[in-house]
């Protein structure tokens, strides 16, 4: 008799982590109350490589970018007007000559490069989306 509830027991814990592995996964919840714009992420994505290179800068090493920086200018933005104003644009051409000046950096200029690029995502953001100053700041 106590062999066949330890035998219950087992079935029934088998069966509720069977049913725990098969339970739909929840979708993350969009970071911005309006919703998540191309843009958005893909600033996302730039924070995540930036972080992933100066950890990889600390340990003399040079990584290259996981994204395409030219998508900046035709990624929808979540407020349109601020991404195809006159600003955004010189803001976005410092960036990408920031991170072709990355890319082509001698192993000895690497850490200038990176902050340099880093310090064009600043300016930028102090001027036009000053909300994620805090996390790029981060970068440094």
């Amino acid at each position: 008799m106590k062999s066949l509830s330890y035998l219950f027991l087992i079935a029934l814990v088998v069966g509720m982590l069977s049913c725990m592995s098969d339970a739909p996964k929840q979708a993350k919840k969009p970071l911005n109350p309006n919703g998540d714009s191309e843009l958005a992420l893909l600033m996302r994505e730039m924070f995540d490589n930036g972080m992933e290179i100066k950890k990889r800068i600390a340990q003399g090493e040079k990584l290259t970018l996981s994204f395409d920086p030219n998508h900046i200018f035709t990624a929808q933005a979540t407020e349109p007007d601020k991404a195809a104003s006159e600003a955004y644009r010189n803001f976005g051409e410092s960036y990408i000559a920031a991170v072709e000046a990355y890319k082509n950096a001698e192993p000895e200029n690497v850490s200038e490069a990176y902050e340099i690029m880093v310090n064009t995502c600043m300016n930028c953001h102090r001027s036009l989306c000053p909300g994620p100053t805090v996390r790029i700041a981060k970068l440094y």
